[in-house]
């Protein structure tokens, strides 16, 4: 008979101890409580601004070509800041230092451009930029004018993505050699809307979230192959093909994500990171409720989150921007370390439509 685990309330042994200690939470600047300007007031942001709040950060201004939708996320959350109907009057304002952009990537890239030249940090919408040399070209922007790029991959610190990241970079689980990534869930929402008209809506607009755990959790190890292929089901209401999966060839590893959005009945999402230490599985019904347990040293923790990724994801993307500029270092999410993402992410969508192996 195998011998069974033993769950732990209080730890005995060091990794475990370690284990129980690790902050997952979002960070928090210590002193820097910058007026900050939202550009884009549509549906995501309203969680922007939920976990704005709830940090107590300072939300001066909101810019949408419609005016409306700018007042009504003025009078949800910030009743005494300014609205206007162009990005350019937001950006003229000297009190304004950070910037969140969180429009459609189309728009975006002339909108980060403009919010740079005006000497302002900006936090970017995922995903971050359509093309790769865009990116580049921004970063490089954002350097020369000293001012810091980050984005808004809000799933690093859904609590039981941030409590892996921890595990890792703390060594618990030792080199990382496989990450297999599933979620179950029903994208459907999206027929109708924009998003509608994303060719690769579960490899890219949703899928760039897992790609970006992926690069977190394999740290240094350099991806070589990728290999993708997404599929419609009968039934979907969306346009998109809302199945997608991939694998991902590591020197020392593999990482396999598979998306399944039209899962209408019985969703789950669920996470294995397997090292020469220790493995950790991370499951349940949604993204915002999960169940992490760690396998250990001879030991199983099972911590209790206490945070969700909607809205505290979203308080973790800004309040590491701005810790970063606060210590005058690079953000952990910088656009700069994005761009390793969006380079699976690319590869898969080659893939997918090549039908081949396509190199990172």
């Amino acid at each position: 008979m195998a011998k069974k685990q033993k769950k732990l309330v209080r730890p005995h042994s060091k990794q475990a101890d370690a284990a129980t200690a690790l902050d997952y939470r979002p960070p928090r600047p210590r002193q820097y409580r910058p007026h900050i300007g939202v550009i884009g007031c549509g549906g995501i942001v309203e969680t922007h601004l939920e976990a704005y709040r709830k940090a107590r950060y300072r939300v001066v201004a909101f810019a949408d070509p419609i005016l409306d939708r700018a007042r009504q996320r003025r009078d949800q959350f910030y009743r005494r800041a300014d609205v206007y109907d162009s990005a350019e009057e937001l950006l003229a304002r000297p009190d304004i230092e950070v910037v969140d952009i969180a429009t459609h990537p189309e728009a975006r890239v002339t909108l980060i451009e403009r919010a740079i030249r005006a000497g302002k940090h900006v936090l970017s919408q995922k995903p971050f930029v359509t093309d790769p040399a865009v990116g580049k070209r921004l970063v490089a922007m954002a350097k020369r004018k000293r001012v810091k790029l980050a984005v808004n991959q809000n799933g690093r610190w859904a609590p039981h993505v941030s409590y892996a990241r921890q595990t890792i970079a703390n060594g618990l689980l030792g080199e990382v050699s496989s990450v297999d990534l599933s979620v179950h869930w029903d994208h459907n929402w999206c027929a109708g809307t924009p998003f509608d008209r994303v060719r690769h809506l579960a490899l890219f607009d949703f899928g760039i979230h897992w790609f970006d755990m992926v690069h977190c959790y394999m740290g240094n190890q350099k991806a070589r192959t990728v290999f993708a292929a997404t599929c419609r089901t009968r039934n979907q209401r969306a346009r998109p093909p809302l199945l997608a999966q991939a694998v991902i060839q590591f020197a020392r590893g593999q990482a396999t994500l598979v998306f399944r959005g039209d899962t209408q009945q019985g969703p789950r999402d669920r996470t294995v990171i397997v090292g020469s230490l220790g493995t950790l599985i991370s499951s349940g019904p949604d993204l915002n409720s999960q169940t992490v347990t760690l396998y250990a040293d001879g030991a199983t923790v099972t911590p209790r989150l206490r945070t969700h990724w909607f809205p505290d994801g979203f308080d973790g993307t800004m309040s590491e921007l701005l810790c970063a500029i606060e210590e005058d270092r690079e953000p952990s999410n910088s656009a700069r370390d994005n761009l390793h993402s969006l380079a699976l992410c690319f590869a898969a969508m080659r893939s997918a439509d090549t039908g081949q192996v396509e190199s990172v």
